[in-house]
């Protein structure tokens, strides 16, 4: 299992923890501050990230989710200390609107599974947060402050997470090369435009996505922003009317 994760590493203080192996590249950021550190997502839960956080900090972790999707918590059940938006507070306590079955198929699908994996143990994290996160609230972990940002569309309750000294902005699956899956029932599109409005806003001199390619440039944003306000006006902006493709990434309605 220790080949399931990749590490990268952004700067002094700031790492990348990726899953390769799996169809998903799905990627966490490690924040280490003077007083503790912060865990952006915390992956699949297919392997143990706990086991590569604590190769990279000796501080306490506090984990944050960018959404409430099992992709980016499966590993919150190492770390009691986690923060989450307060509108998918009901998809930790048993009310997330697919089935186990479903994610189960979409955790093995596509995926070299390490030896000793067994998806019939795999369980959807589920628990109470110790802190409720809101927009614009800041977390402050030593000579590093947090801003967590509102910003729905992929999911009601996502959050990307703004460190201005550094212009790094962490989109999980807001942004990204890819195709972004907006035609969920739980997903909406009409908001997914105003964040992606909020966003290109920023002077946002990195890009950390949750999936996929890391190589992304800013301008992504407002390329993203401009496709989305052309679907809107061409009335189009909404679920079931398809998938359209700009080269680099794509949407699907």
């Amino acid at each position: 299992m220790n080949d399931w994760f990749t590490i990268d590493k952004v700067d002094d203080e700031t790492y990348m923890i990726s899953e390769y192996r799996h169809w998903e590249e799905t990627h966490c950021y490690l924040l280490n501050g003077t007083e503790r550190s912060l865990l952006i997502d915390t992956g699949l839960g297919i392997c143990d990230i706990y086991d590569e956080v604590v190769k990279l900090t000796n501080k306490p972790v506090t984990a944050v989710a960018t959404h409430i999707h099992w992709d980016h918590i499966g590993g919150h059940r190492f770390f009691p200390d986690f923060y989450a938006h307060f509108e998918e507070l009901d998809w930790l306590n048993g009310k997330f609107p697919l089935s186990m079955d479903t994610i189960k198929k979409m955790v093995v699908d596509r995926c070299n599974l390490p030896d000793g994996f067994n998806v019939d143990d795999y369980v959807l994290f589920q628990g109470m947060p110790t802190k409720i996160l809101t927009d614009h609230d800041l977390i402050d972990i030593g000579g590093r402050t947090i801003e967590g940002l509102h910003t729905p569309g992929h999911s009601p309750g996502h959050l990307c997470f703004w460190e201005k000294e550094r212009g790094y902005l962490f989109t999980g699956d807001l942004v990204y090369k890819g195709t972004l899956f907006a035609y969920y029932p739980s997903t909406d599109p009409i908001a997914y435009l105003a964040s992606l409005e909020k966003m290109a806003l920023l002077p946002v001199k990195q890009v950390f996505p949750a999936h996929h390619s890391l190589d992304i440039q800013p301008e992504i944003i407002n390329r993203m922003r401009d496709a989305f306000r052309h679907l809107r006006d061409d009335g189009k902006l909404h679920h079931g009317s398809g998938t359209f493709d700009y080269g680099d990434w794509a949407v699907w309605l």
